[in-house]
Formats: structure tokens, sequence, C-alpha cells
């Protein structure tokens, strides 16, 4: 019997996995947090299925998402990371990800976590959506316009509500698996 996933993954292996693993599980791990949200600032204006194509490549050229390392970064790492074809070469995008890896760790000092600060924002609680279709999931709410209001005004960059709602289905802040998918109820149990 084949399983129901949302549309917006079938058809594509790396999209499938990516959709049965990870994607709407609740994430409290500050450096899995840190990772989803290098991929989704560099996500800004692309397709997801183009970063996860990638994201081995990233893993490597950033350090394994190392926001310590990241946020010390100087020109030479730069300048190298400019010329990695493996990843996306995009010059302010990848000095948004050393000011937001600084920023990162600000909040860290302030909150205790990352983790922490962004569950704060739907009280450590996941929002279960009904969606019967991907479509139907906003690309906004107020949440996501708080969240990057709130960012931008500590600093980081490519944080648009946008990104950050993207940000919140990815790491399971919002559960958008459509109410027939396989993975709706499962995500629950797998914080």
């Amino acid at each position: 019997m084949t399983k129901h996933r949302c549309g917006w993954c079938v058809g594509d292996e790396l999209y499938e996995a990516y959709h049965d693993q990870e994607w709407g599980v609740p994430v409290t791990d500050d450096d899995t947090l840190f990772e989803f949200l290098i991929l989704e600032t560099f996500q800004a204006g692309l397709s997801w299925i183009t970063i996860l194509r990638k994201r081995e490549n990233f893993r490597k050229a950033f350090d394994g998402f190392n926001y310590r390392k990241i946020a010390q970064y100087k020109q030479d790492k730069i300048d190298s990371l400019l010329q990695d074809a493996g990843i996306i070469r995009n010059k302010l995008k990848i000095h948004a990800t050393i000011t937001n890896a600084q920023m990162f760790m600000k909040i860290q000092e302030e909150y205790g976590s990352f983790s922490n600060y962004i569950w704060g924002f739907v009280d450590g609680e996941p929002i279960k959506n009904k969606l019967k279709h991907y479509k139907e999931a906003p690309a906004t709410t107020a949440i996501s316009d708080a969240l990057s209001k709130d960012l931008k005004k500590r600093g980081f960059k490519f944080v648009g509500s946008t990104v950050m709602y993207a940000h919140m289905q990815a790491t399971g802040m919002v559960n958008d698996h459509e109410v027939g998918c396989f993975r709706y109820h499962e995500v629950d149990n797998e914080s």
C-alpha cells in the first residue's frame, strides 16, 4: 500500500526522504535550528529542492554548520565560499550567514538557547494546522511576521516573514503536513 504524502514532495526521491524524515518534526537542538536557518537564508528566492541538492556541499563549505566558527569567518574564507560552485555563491547571503551566526550566539546568551527564544513565539508547542492540500498553507502568518521583525531588529539578515514561516514549517513549530499525509500525526511524537 502506498503512503499518502503531501503533494509538494511527490515524485522526487530526495524531496520524499526529506519530507518523510525531517520536515515538520519539532526541532529544539540549536545546531539543527542554525542549519535550517542557514539553508532557509540561502533558499530565499530559490526552490527548496535546489537547496536540498546542495545541502551536503553547504555542510562541507560552512564547517558542518558550526555557528561558532562561521561567526569568525574572515575575508579569505568569504573569498573561498564565493568560489565554491557546490553552494549558492551569493555574496549578500554569505555575509548574512556570518552576521546571523554572530546574532544567533547573542540570542543564546540572552535566552540560554536559540531554541528557548524561537519556540517562545509558539509558546513551546507546535501549531497544528489542518490543511487538506499543501497549497492551502499560508506564506506568512502573524507569528512569522513578529518573528521576522524581532530577528531583523536584532540584526539578522534574509529573515523575512516568508523565510521564517518556511523555517517554522521545516523545524516543526507548525505542522503543515496535509491531514491525509501519513506524517501528519507521526511528527507529533518525534520531538
